[in-house]
């Protein structure tokens, strides 16, 4: 992979001519780089930092912008004139509709305020027990000698928890192993759409394609019949999420509409299941490959909780368990992939964007860049002691994003995190089976292929 030399021009503001991004090499006819990115999008991705720290590419016919350097990914999250949009959100947008992770602008900082007071940190306690119910459930349910697909164990466990969390009415249960399986099938879907962004071809009644719109659908009946339900039981229900958005009223004093609380939950249910089923699964893949760091978690939970199962409000003891989490999430981010718009001419880092410009970053290139990372393709839990995250480049490490785009769920997932590994992981020791396949299956988010394991009681 080469690419086209830009012309060596001052890179500072103000200091001379803006440069034009330098234009990466080969590709497919037609589908331009939009192949590389289809047979090996973290390979692809990764080696464009050794050309630049911004460079282009081509996705079909449009030509996109690819920022590789951490500082630059940050002023462009923390700068107006790049919105959320480009291939990624349109392609979300059919699941997601205008909900927070979509929305821009007024509306956006509009359903912020509103998603907030549902994340508070008393609130993150009270939606702790649910966290512990559902850990202890997902430990007792596995058997000695048993094998477990633990990637689907986690799925179910993490769209139970944040379903019965921020969702609750009489029928979750059933409802959320629903949406874990439509929600499994919808995912495997979009990263093709996101990246082979060729409408026709989506509408093409395939096997596959049918799957999608059929998995698709059931999900947002789900999410109706959730709503309809939780409206059906009238006043003094719980105090969660959902009675959140059906109380909330816009700047004219209006209720939210039926379609702006659908997009809001939807979106919540993504993301809190999603990125923690994918983070837990390589989470305990990894610890299979690192026995000294597991058996350091178990010793820390053993001194913690001898007798009993973790709370809450042990997490605070727990430095290595939490380590453990911030580094899984570091080698081997869920969602790794992030696109943004440009609203006008504009500048970064010395280059000229163009306005409405796609731009692309990959959370899992900046998050393994040696340049940030001594050893950077180590697990090695310990770089998250105070005193060595300190050496840590600012934005080198964002999988909550940074400035008014960060996750308001960050903290709902930590502990989720952490409550699950430090319930499971000291109760029962995992060993891949023959049939395990590792490798990485990509997506929207990223995926071990197969996590099957023989669980031992310890």
């Amino acid at each position: 992979m080469s690419v086209d030399s830009a012309a060596p021009v001052p890179t500072a503001p103000g200091s001379g001519p803006l440069r034009t991004p330098p234009l990466v090499k080969g590709g497919a006819p037609l589908l331009g780089h939009a192949w590389n990115l289809v047979r090996d999008p973290l390979g692809f991705l990764s080696a464009l930092r050794d050309h630049g720290d911004l460079v282009r590419i081509r996705l079909g016919p449009k030509t996109a912008f690819v920022v590789c350097d951490p500082r630059l990914v940050g002023a462009m999250l923390k700068s107006p004139e790049y919105i959320v949009g480009g291939p990624l959100w349109d392609t979300l947008e059919v699941l997601l509709g205008k909900g927070v992770a979509t929305s821009n602008g007024r509306l956006h900082r509009r359903q912020r305020r509103m998603m907030q007071p549902a994340f508070r940190p008393e609130r993150i306690a009270d939606y702790a027990k649910v966290m512990e119910e559902e850990a202890r459930a997902t430990a007792a349910r596995w058997q000695p000698g048993s094998t477990v697909d633990v990637g689907a164990e986690m799925f179910r466990t993490a769209v139970r928890i944040v379903s019965r969390s921020l969702l609750e009415v009489e029928s979750i249960g059933a409802k959320a192993d629903r949406i874990a399986d439509s929600l499994h099938t919808v995912f495997d879907g979009l990263y093709r759409r996101m990246v082979l962004s060729v409408g026709p071809l989506h509408r093409v009644p395939t096997p596959a394609n049918r799957r999608f719109e059929s998995a698709l659908a059931d999900l947002h009946a789900l999410v109706d019949e959730i709503i309809a339900e939780r409206r059906g039981a009238g006043p003094g229900g719980p105090d969660d999420l959902l009675a959140e958005l059906l109380r909330a009223t816009d700047e004219a004093g209006d209720p939210l509409t039926h379609q702006e609380i659908h997009d809001h939950v939807v979106s919540l249910v993504v993301a809190g299941a999603e990125n923690v089923a994918s983070t837990l699964a390589w989470t305990f893949h990894l610890l299979t490959e690192h026995r000294e760091y597991e058996r350091q978690l178990i010793d820390e939970v053993n001194s913690v909780a001898p007798d009993r199962a973790i709370t809450f409000a042990d997490l605070g003891e727990l430095r290595h368990t939490r380590n453990v989490v911030t580094e899984a999430m570091r080698i081997r981010p869920a969602a790794w992939i992030f696109t943004r718009r440009s609203t006008a001419e504009t500048e970064l880092g010395g280059y000229r964007i163009p306005a409405d410009a796609d731009i692309v970053y990959s959370v899992y290139a900046m998050q393994r860049d040696p340049r940030s990372f001594e050893r950077h393709l180590e697990f090695d839990p310990g770089r998250w002691n105070p005193e060595r995250a300190a050496e840590v480049p600012e934005f080198a490490m964002m999988p909550f994003s940074v400035g008014n785009r960060k996750c308001p769920g960050d903290h709902f997932s930590l502990a989720e995190l952490a409550l699950i590994l430090g319930t499971v992981a000291p109760k029962w020791r995992l060993e891949p089976v023959e049939e395990t396949d590792t490798d990485t299956r990509v997506g929207i988010t990223l995926h071990p292929k197969k996590l099957l394991m023989r669980v031992e009681p310890r």
